[in-house]
C-alpha cells in the first residue's frame, strides 16, 4: 500500500522528510553513509509505504507471499525507506518519547494469531527470554525488530534504523540522547532481549537535533 503523506508541518513526520530531502548522511551511522533514500520523497507526494509496497520499494518483491504469510496486511508503515549498497534500510522515526510506548496489538482472530506467531519466532531470533510479552509490551519496537528478522529469514541481510528526534520544542520531545537511550534499554529489558548479532549488526539508532535540520533547510 502507498500512502501520500502532507508536508510535514510538525513532529517526526517533518523531521523525517526533513532528513531525507536534505541528504545529512553525516547524521547517520556510519554502516549507512551510502544510503540512497526511496521514501518519503517530495516528487513521490511523501509516500510511505507498507506491505508488498514497501517491499517493491525496496527491491524485494519476491518475498511478497512470505511477508503475507508472516503478517497480516496493513502491516508496519515506514516512516523511510532505503537501500545501502543494495541492501533494504527501514526507518521508524519518533519526535516526542511518548510515541514510543505503544499499546498492545489490537488485532483479533487469524491476524492476532499470524502476530503472535511471527512475533514469537522473531523474539527467539533475538535471543528474547520473554518471547510472550512482545505482543503486548511495546509492540510497534517489537513489530518493527520482527520485520526485520523476517528479512535475515529470507537471506536478505536488511537494516532497521530507529530515528529519535532531540529538541522538537513543538512535540516537547526530549533534548539530550540519554533520554530516548533509557527507552531504548527500557523496552530491550521488559522484552527479555539480550545482545545478539542480530541487534548488534542491523539495528541502528540516530538522534539528530531538529536545529541541524532547520540549518540544512535554510542553508
Amino acid at each position: 500500500m502507498r500512502v501520500a503523506q502532507p508536508v510535514g508541518q510538525r513532529g517526526s513526520l517533518k523531521w523525517i522528510q526533513r532528513l531525507v530531502e536534505s541528504d545529512r548522511r553525516d547524521l547517520l551511522p556510519v554502516k549507512l553513509k551510502d544510503v540512497r533514500w526511496v521514501s518519503p520523497l517530495a516528487e513521490d507526494d511523501w509516500a510511505e509505504y507498507r506491505d508488498r509496497a514497501f517491499l517493491k520499494k525496496v527491491n524485494q518483491e519476491a518475498l511478497g507471499d512470505k511477508l503475507s504469510d508472516f503478517w497480516p496486511d496493513r502491516g508496519p508503515q515506514w516512516d523511510a525507506l532505503g537501500l545501502v549498497n543494495g541492501v533494504p534500510l527501514l526507518v521508524e522515526a519518533k519526535a516526542h518519547v511518548r510515541e514510543f510506548f505503544s499499546p498492545e496489538t489490537q488485532a483479533s482472530g487469524p491476524s492476532r494469531a499470524k502476530i503472535v506467531s511471527a512475533l514469537t519466532q522473531a523474539a527467539e531470533g533475538f535471543g528474547a527470554n520473554h518471547p510472550d510479552y512482545w505482543p503486548s509490551l511495546y509492540f510497534q519496537y517489537a513489530n518493527r525488530l520482527a520485520h526485520l528478522w523476517f528479512f535475515h529469514q529470507n537471506g536478505v541481510k536488511a537494516h532497521l534504523l530507529f530515528v529519535s528526534f532531540l529538541g522538537d520544542v513543538d512535540m516537547a520531545g526530549p533534548n539530550h540522547a540519554e533520554t530516548w537511550e533509557t527507552a531504548f534499554a527500557s523496552a530491550d529489558y521488559a522484552l527479555g532481549i539480550r545482545r545478539s548479532k542480530l541487534k548488534s549488526g542491523f539495528v541502528h539508532h540516530a538522534m539528530p537535533t531538529v536545529s541541524e535540520l532547520e540549518q540544512s533547510k535554510s542553508s
